[in-house]
């Protein structure tokens, strides 16, 4: 009795538990799903306001779209009417110029009616027709005209030949012995190479050092600039140049540049440059077979070899006119000797130039006086540009010489643009005269050959047009030797036999 009670306490406690447990999982269940329909009910709300914000934005996207298209089509439908008021205003503007050009067609109609009768009128009380009229009227001008220009180019003849000497010593003192504007940059500046553009920091020294220590012993200017492995020299002494050129290129092989090395160098350069002039000079002397030339003259000889006039260099040219007097005085049958010293020592004053004031050719013969020179040789020289009259055959032939050496085409070099400029300006000049068809400019400048219109230049006012060229050449162009002007008139008549 006591197991069965005991096993129904238990059975009963059994089933009380299991019964809480169901009802305790029953009442999880339904916090499950009431939590479950929360979460969802949040859920669907988020999303319709997710869905309510983009439709707001999509239509505030949509909206300002549709007024910028609308400001587009008002800008549109402006530039539109802007047009059409444009065309409208052209079209009237059209209408009223044809108005105008069909009115002026009709004035000028009868200005040209009223001009005829005129001159139907003149020619009836003149008795004369309009050619006969104009033929009298410009046979007296032209008489006149002939006259008075016969009597001008007298006096422009009379007053050429009375200021020759002043114009030509201005010419020479200003134009010939110095050189020329144009030409300084070729004939001031020396190029020395670089192995490397590290070599300009070496050069210039710390804080400048070793440029200023070159420019004070050699008084020459050194240009470093961005030119790529390249120095260079400035200075009006070609002398100094030279030295200067030398003394860099032996610091630049030997490397050690300081001030101390440079006066070395200098002085070494110096010594070089004054046995190099003197054997230039004594060359010259031998090529062209003058001997007993005082020492200081051989050596003034030597220093034209850096010497350049209008691009020719000097002691060339002096070589030049004293093998062209040789030639001449041994066809003359006169002194050759005589001719060939004159003409080799006829620049010498162009040595020292830079350096004593005066034209060349009085510091030429005071030197050549100073050293011995006879005195046909100092004449010679004084008188080869016409400053003083020739009392010898001789320095006639070496004016002569001179005048062909450096007038001769290709003597005297210039550069491209230079050329080319001068060239184009002489044709312009040629140009701008009334009458003139064509001009070409050969001779390498020294010639402007002119082609004329026949119908308005006659034979006289060619010779007329010729001097007004050559006068306007003059004025405005700069040139070496001489230019001549050539007018060619040419009238053709052509006709068929049928």
């Amino acid at each position: 009795m006591g197991a069965i009670g005991g096993y129904t306490a238990r059975k009963r406690t059994a089933e009380a538990q299991i019964g809480s447990a169901e009802e305790e999982a029953r009442r999880i269940i339904a916090e499950a799903q009431e939590r479950s329909s929360a979460e969802k009910k949040e859920s669907i709300l988020e999303a319709k306001e997710e869905i309510h914000r983009m439709r707001q934005e999509l239509d505030r996207d949509t909206k300002e779209r549709r007024s910028e298209i609308a400001r587009q089509e008002r800008r549109v439908v402006q530039k539109e009417e802007n047009l059409d008021k444009k065309m409208d205003s052209l079209e009237k503007k059209e209408q009223q110029l044809i108005k105008k050009e069909a009115r002026l067609n009709e004035s000028q109609a009868e200005l040209d009616l009223m001009q005829e009768k005129e001159n139907a009128e003149l020619e009836r009380v003149a008795a004369l027709s309009k050619e006969e009229a104009r033929s009298i009227l410009m046979a007296e001008v032209e008489e006149n005209l002939k006259h008075d220009k016969a009597i001008r180019i007298k006096e422009y003849e009379t007053q050429i030949k009375d200021e020759a000497d002043k114009k030509a010593r201005e010419i020479i003192s200003m134009a010939i012995q110095r050189s020329a504007a144009d030409h300084v940059a070729e004939t001031t500046v020396s190029v020395v190479n670089l192995p490397s553009d590290d070599m300009k920091g070496r050069i210039i020294g710390r804080e400048g050092r070793n440029i200023r220590a070159l420019e004070t012993l050699t008084g020459v200017d050194l240009i470093i600039d961005d030119t790529p492995e390249a120095v260079l020299l400035s200075g009006f002494d070609p002398i100094r140049r030279e030295i200067a050129r030398v003394a860099l290129e032996r610091l630049i092989t030997d490397g050690r540049i300081h001030p101390a090395r440079i006066e070395e160098m200098v002085e070494k350069a110096t010594r070089e440059v004054e046995n190099r002039m003197k054997e230039t000079g004594e060359q010259a002397t031998f090529q062209v077979g003058i001997h007993g030339i005082h020492p200081e003259l051989i050596k003034l000889l030597g220093r034209l070899k850096y010497r350049t006039s209008y691009g020719q260099n000097v002691l060339n040219h002096s070589i030049e006119v004293a093998k062209l007097a040789g030639i001449m005085a041994s066809e003359l049958g006169v002194d050759v000797n005589l001719a060939k010293r004159a003409g080799l020592l006829h620049d010498i004053g162009k040595a020292v130039d830079h350096e004593i004031e005066g034209p060349h050719v009085t510091i030429g013969a005071d030197l050549a006086k100073r050293y011995r020179e006879n005195k046909y040789v100092v004449n010679a020289i004084a008188a080869h540009h016409g400053d003083i009259e020739p009392i010898t055959v001789e320095a006639v032939l070496v004016a002569a010489a001179d005048a062909v050496s450096a007038a001769r085409p290709g003597a005297r070099r210039e550069s491209l643009e230079m050329y080319l400029k001068r060239l184009k300006m002489l044709e312009e000049i040629a140009e701008s005269f009334d009458g003139v068809e064509r001009c070409f400019a050969i001779q390498a400048g020294r010639e402007i050959r002119v082609m004329v219109k026949p119908e308005k230049i006659d034979d006289l006012a060619a010779v007329t047009l010729a001097h007004d060229i050559v006068k306007r050449i003059e004025k405005d162009l700069e040139y070496p030797g001489q230019v001549k002007a050539t007018i060619i008139r040419e009238t053709r008549v052509v006709d068929y036999a049928k």
